[in-house]
């Protein structure tokens, strides 16, 4: 009882030692009385003008500050524009508009010359309005000219960081599609967080932020790309989104339909070492056609300018997902011929995912509300019939069916509260999210070669986040802690395991510190985070391959847990990182003996192998001359890190270099023009190393018309079939080298965009890194 009157003194002085605090408020705006975020505000005394407290705006252009002083002097300034002293002399200082700086910006293009990449905060930050990066087309092109950001489909990685997790004004991305129904003249700015703080879960590795423009009003908007392409068969997919906006009330949706065609051309060579040497040559074709169907509702309500709530269905069918199997091998023992192999068949997985989001966001005084429940259900199939004819040296031919039938199913349900406030002229957030997931594998052999498994993972995951983030003058310093706590029940027909059900209770600390040095921006950041393993791999069945290679699961695989130290530096058009990760139990693939009866059989698993280390960097120049806007990128890999090779244990220390050069010119009638170049030096990474050098050029034209309604996007990707990778994985007394054959792909798109609004919907999720995992 003593603790909670004690507690609620502590309270109630703390309130009373705000509200002695005089809060100023206020708006900033551009030219074009558009919000202007990340306007510098700061407080001065008079007569001295010495520095008392300060901000930056917000998403909206608004600020708040508090202090007690009378005789304040208000000084607000931005990136190219002229800065602006007003004296306090009320509370409410209302909008302020910033003009641009003429001397600055010359007079030719307003904002031409503001640089491309900046620091703020933990986030490097990209403009894109008012720059050549509006005409980069969806948003998997835009992010891909982002320097250290790559991006294919939806699926984005940060270098030196990994997979990044995807936000659109707030709300977590629902589907890889999303960035392509994304156009890049529709987009503000992009932010890239390569150390996330507490309030993201303890497995996301990268953070990318895209904040769109504002929505052009009211009434039905819709927005259609149709493309078609060709890399190993014409392909064609269609996309429609509509907004409907009335009032408080907004209506929002997606179709999107595709019929592709893929392909996958390599040799593979296992060698391993045992009493004799045993070679297999593997040359594997394969074809595969896929159709897909998505479709999403989202209806949003904003009660006033304080509430908001709304709700989103998305459904996602995957009728068809074939692939047609063919190839030859040939096995040798001590060079000589042992085995003749041709396998035939094929390979289908389709499946069905419904997912449910509801949030509410809200503002309470100076509180912050922001609440989520998500729900998802999924089936994946994965059928497999293979038909195998072989040769032993010196007799007959052979023959081998092989079917197998296997069955994910997922269910998922979790809630997310974040709630924040401003407190001693900084900003404190906590928050809390609820996560239980159910998946359930089956898998069957008819054959009886392999064993058939029936097991099911339970887990529930509860964790909870308090971050703190303040301005001492112009240094910005974020710190945070985050907790979790996860019980993993592993069932096998039906029966716990002991063994290999687990309780993992974590806790993981970040801050970061940034601030201007002279004209320059720097920060400095600290995470630590984990990484858990995706369901697939924690399976306990085995897939068959072919007669000598087999995959299989690992229940016994354990987490990863990741440290990561990074400093960021950028002056106008040059960007710099240096990131140091410490890895522990790191995850890799082994290639083992598949039993001391089948020494020759390889099974491909994922085990935890020693510890990692590892150092990137990332130097980006982004200048611009007339109409040639070039950015060079060069980025390098330096690991420390120990493999078992047939020859003992090495040291993997080889570094890696990519170089990334792209290219845009503005040439005349409103046509844009790109060329990229890119090239991967040999070098190693964790148990891989590539062999050969890699390079690519990839070109795009670009034409729109009608004031930006309709634009047309004419692509081509590894236009001279160059970017071969040929790589030698190393476990134990095996070795692996695929060499992959590079194949070129040519793009059109055509897009049309009537009254384009975006959506108003606020949802941001709960649940993702279990999602992630499924």
């Amino acid at each position: 009882m003593n603790r909670r009157i004690t507690f609620l003194c502590i309270c109630l002085l703390a309130t009373f030692a705000l509200q002695a605090q005089t809060s100023i408020t206020g708006k900033v705006v551009d030219e074009k009385s558009q919000p202007l975020p990340y306007a510098n505000v700061v407080l001065l005394s008079l007569p001295d003008s010495a520095f008392v407290t300060g901000t930056v705006s917000d998403e909206s252009g608004a600020f708040t500050l508090r202090s007690e002083r009378p005789n304040l002097l208000l000084r607000v300034s931005s990136i190219g524009y002229a800065t602006l002293y007003n004296k306090v002399e009320k509370s409410d200082i209302g909008v302020i508009q910033l003009l641009p700086d003429a001397q600055l910006l010359g007079e030719v293009v307003v904002k031409g010359d503001l640089p491309k990449v900046q620091l703020k905060g933990d986030a490097q930050v990209t403009n894109v309005q008012g720059t050549i990066l509006e005409k980069a087309g969806t948003g998997n092109d835009l992010l891909s000219k982002l320097p250290g950001v790559s991006a294919d489909e939806g699926a984005v990685n940060v270098f030196g960081s990994g997979a990044a997790e995807i936000y659109i004004n707030g709300r977590k991305m629902r589907n890889a599609s999303e960035l392509d129904q994304l156009s890049s003249d529709n987009v503000k700015r992009v932010e890239v967080v390569r150390n996330p703080g507490a309030r993201y879960d303890a497995t996301v590795k990268a953070v990318v932020r895209i904040y769109t423009k504002k929505a052009q009003g009211e009434g039905f908007g819709f927005d259609n790309r149709f493309s078609t392409y060709y890399k190993y068969g014409w392909m064609v997919l269609d996309q429609f989104n509509f907004n409907y906006s009335k009032n408080k009330f907004n209506l929002s949706g997606m179709l999107y339909g595709s019929n592709t065609h893929g392909g996958d051309d390599k040799t593979l060579v296992t060698e391993t070492f045992l009493d004799k040497v045993w070679r297999q040559s593997n040359d594997l074709r394969t074809r595969g056609h896929d159709q897909d169907l998505t479709a999403m509702l989202s209806l949003n309500y904003q009660f006033n300018e304080n509430h908001s709530a709304g709700v989103r269905y998305e459904f996602d069918r995957m009728p068809r997902y074939m692939w047609d199997i063919n190839s030859y091998a040939e096995v040798t023992q001590d060079a000589a011929l042992y085995e003749e192999n041709v396998s035939t068949g094929w390979q289908n997985r389709p499946g069905t995912s419904h997912s449910l989001n509801a949030y509410y966001n809200g503002q309470a005084g100076d509180w912050n509300i922001d609440f989520n429940a998500d729900g998802l259900w999924s089936y994946r199939k994965m059928l497999q019939d293979m038909i195998e004819r072989y040769t032993l040296a010196g007799e007959a031919p052979q023959e081998q069916r092989v079917t197998s039938y296997n069955k994910d199913k997922n269910t998922l349900y979790a809630a997310k509260l974040v709630v924040s406030r401003p407190l001693w002229e900084g900003n404190l957030s906590f928050g809390g999210e609820y996560t239980y997931t159910d998946r359930i594998n089956n898998y069957v052999n008819e054959q009886g070669i392999l064993s058939d498994d029936h097991s099911n993972i339970r887990e529930d995951a509860v964790s909870a986040f308090v971050e703190y983030a303040r301005s001492f003058g112009p240094l910005q310093v974020r710190a945070g802690v985050r907790y979790e706590h996860l019980v993993s029940d592993y069932y096998e027909n039906g029966i716990r395991i002991d063994e290999q059900s687990r309780t993992y209770d974590n806790v993981f600390p970040s801050f970061s510190l940034s601030m201007p040095v002279g004209k320059a921006d720097l920060s400095l950041s600290y995470t630590s985070s984990i990484y858990r393993p995706a369901y697939w791999y924690l399976r306990s069945n085995v897939t068959y391959v072919n007669r000598y290679t087999y995959e299989s699961g690992n229940p016994l695989l354990r987490p990863s847990l990741i440290n990561r130290l990074s400093l960021d530096a950028s002056y106008r058009w040059i960007y710099f990182n240096v990131r140091y990760i410490h890895g522990k139990d790191a995850i890799v693939q082994a290639c083992n003996a598949y039993s001391e009866e089948n020494p020759t059989i390889s099974l491909l698993v994922n085990v935890n192998k020693y510890n990692s280390d590892k150092l990137y960097a990332t130097l980006t120049l982004s200048p611009t001359f007339g109409v040639w806007s070039p950015q060079l990128t060069l980025m390098f890999l330096q690991q420390w890190y120990q493999v078992d090779t047939p020859h003992g244990q090495v040291n993997f220390n080889n570094p890696i270099g990519n170089f990334v050069w792209r290219n845009n010119f503005r040439l005349p009638l409103g046509f844009s023009f790109d060329v990229d170049l890119g090239l991967d030096t040999p070098g190693d990474n964790e148990t891989y190393h590539l062999n050969d050098i890699a390079w690519y050029a990839n070109v795009g034209i670009r034409k729109s018309f009608w004031n930006e309604r309709f634009s047309l996007h004419l692509q081509g990707t590894d236009v001279f079939s160059s970017n071969r990778m040929c790589g030698t994985f190393y476990s134990g007394n095996r070795l692996m080298t695929i060499d992959q054959d590079p194949r070129r792909l040519i793009r059109l798109t055509l897009r049309y965009k009537f009254n384009v609004a975006k959506s108003k919907y606020k949802g941001t999720g709960a649940g993702q890194d279990q999602r992630s995992r499924m």
